[in-house]
């Protein structure tokens, strides 16, 4: 094994482009992978596609941005940062990944360390990947290549200080990670990269399938949790509690309760996906997980109570929605990021339209997939908004505004609004929350 002078980072998306800026403030020369050539062209000109990067991070980087697979040949470390999306049926999608290693296995030299960053279900690396990557690069893992596992943990996102004091504070420099190999050699190589990049713990497990165990884990945990409050929010909403009292009451206790908080629906590329990888790998091996799929079916049910409580609003039932005229605040599945993967703002889109609303859409982080351009225009197109994602442009709007546009219900789908109640209901605007009446 060579000393570790040059990273490839393969995958540029929101975990691979901010590692591959770390690493080459760290001091290794980095060659930035990226299969699209219109992202590899954006990154060239030192424009950034993601939030959490910047324009002039990429002008103060001296990473090679290429789609050109043969320069990992220089590289004596290989990190895959690819998606794992799921399929139509919530199958595990894999392809991503096989075709990660596709590519750089014919370029691999012997000696080079190949570390997973991807989530993966228990079991990829040993059946899926090394299989593959020995056939295509003719070299043995273990003995010519160095294979290591160690899943991703990021923060996308600047989540706002009101919010959750913590999550500023989190990014992809100082978060804990773990580590897994199948030998020590590998193990110990893996660790001392991560060691000289992230400057938090890195805690080495006893096995390349525990590390790909800890992440779905990880997701699978705050699904479950997620989907425990949005199942009282839709009990407390038939009881007349507000949930999310309860939840901060229930949070004093110093020990054995962590809160979590209801909304709309479960979104993103990693809590409404992990828990499927889970699901389905243990199901050929003869095993079902109920719990997991009942926390899957409850918080896929969201979008649907949240259109149920418009409903509520404006008639007894979807049906009089049909022909009424909704603004939807939000596209992205998470406050302050233009990131729409697994939203469930996309789904209400859905729903309303499969019941006849006129729906308009707006969302300030994604202005090609609004359907008008500002929150001005969105507000005055109707007179019910639903707001799906918690962007600060929406937790910052006054009764006062509401009520100058002509809005008269609010269902607020991730409770951003809740303080504004009493505000509201003196401006005549009726408000419902998910689990607050």
């Amino acid at each position: 094994m060579q000393e570790i002078k040059t990273i490839a980072v393969v995958g540029l998306g929101y975990v691979g482009l901010p590692l591959a800026l770390l690493a080459d403030r760290k001091g290794y020369h980095v060659i930035g992978i990226e299969k699209n050539t219109e992202k590899v062209a954006v990154l060239t000109r030192a424009k950034s596609y993601i939030d959490d990067i910047s324009d002039a991070d990429l002008e103060h980087s001296s990473v090679r941005f290429s789609d050109d697979m043969s320069l990992i040949e220089k590289a004596q470390a290989v990190i895959i940062c690819v998606p794992t999306p799921v399929n139509a049926d919530k199958t595990p999608n894999l392809d991503p990944v096989k075709g990660a290693v596709t590519d750089i296995a014919p370029h691999v030299q012997k000696g080079t360390l190949i570390v997973l960053e991807s989530t993966v279900n228990p079991g990829v690396s040993d059946e899926v990947i090394t299989p593959l990557l020995e056939k295509l690069s003719q070299k043995r893992v273990g003995t010519d290549l160095y294979l290591a596992h160690c899943p991703e943990r990021i923060n996308p996102g600047k989540v706002p200080q009101d919010l959750n004091p913590q999550n500023q504070t989190w990014s992809v420099a100082n978060i804990n990670r773990v580590i897994g190999a199948n030998s020590p050699r590998e193990l110990e190589l893996a660790k001392s990269l991560y060691e000289s990049l992230i400057d938090a713990e890195i805690r080495p497990m006893a096995s390349i399938k525990e590390a790909e165990a800890v992440k779905v884990v990880e997701n699978a945990f705050r699904d479950i949790n997620i989907a425990f409050v949005n199942e009282l929010a839709m009990s407390f909403h038939k009881l007349g509690l507000n949930v999310e009292n309860v939840i901060n009451g229930a949070a004093t206790k110093p020990f054995a309760f962590m809160a979590h908080h209801p909304g709309c629906g479960v979104g993103g590329h990693c809590i409404p996906v992990d828990p499927y990888y889970l699901i389905e790998y243990a199901h050929a091996h003869e095993f079902e997980h109920q719990f997991l799929r009942l926390a899957r079916d409850i918080n896929e049910h969201m979008p649907q109570f949240t259109v149920e409580l418009l409903a509520e609003s404006v008639g007894d039932d979807v049906e009089s929605l049909d022909g009424a005229k909704v603004t939807l605040l939000g596209l992205s599945y998470k406050e302050d990021v233009g990131d729409d993967r697994q939203s469930p703002a996309k789904v209400i889109r859905t729903i309303l339209e499969e019941n006849g609303a006129n729906v308009a859409v707006f969302d300030p982080h994604m202005p090609g997939q609004s359907t008008v351009a500002s929150l001005r225009e969105a507000l005055a197109h109707s007179p019910s908004i639903v707001i799906a994602t918690g962007h600060k442009e929406f937790r910052n709007l006054r009764a006062k505004d509401l009520q100058a546009a002509g809005i008269k219900t609010v269902v607020d789908g991730r409770n951003i609004l809740q303080h504004r109640r009493d505000e509201l209901a003196e401006a005549g605007i009726t408000y419902k929350g998910i689990g607050i009446n």
